[in-house]
């Protein structure tokens, strides 16, 4: 699939100073699809290098949560690095 800005919200951003902003980003897409090349291009005007975003994506139909950050971004073309992903587990 494609990106879906519906999916997408900003949690915080600063207002001055260099400090990244943090959004979040829900999708069907697998977190091997949003991380390629290109995948946020539509929000290139907004995002900025060292930005992170939450990412819940699908595998499977099992939610994953990841947090990935913006690598680059230069002449509309965004990357986000492969993401950390949190762990899925209930020891309980």
């Amino acid at each position: 699939m494609a990106f879906s800005s519906t999916g997408f919200a900003t949690i915080g951003a600063a207002k001055r100073g260099n400090a990244p902003a943090l959004y979040s980003y829900s999708t069907t897409d697998t977190i091997a699809t949003v991380n390629t090349e290109g995948y946020f291009n539509d929000l290139s005007d907004s995002l900025e290098v060292g930005d992170l975003i939450y990412c819940v994506t699908s595998t499977g139909g099992t939610a994953v949560a990841t947090l990935v950050y913006v690598l680059s971004n230069a002449a509309g073309v965004v990357d986000v690095n492969d993401g950390t992903t949190l762990a899925n587990t209930d020891g309980d």
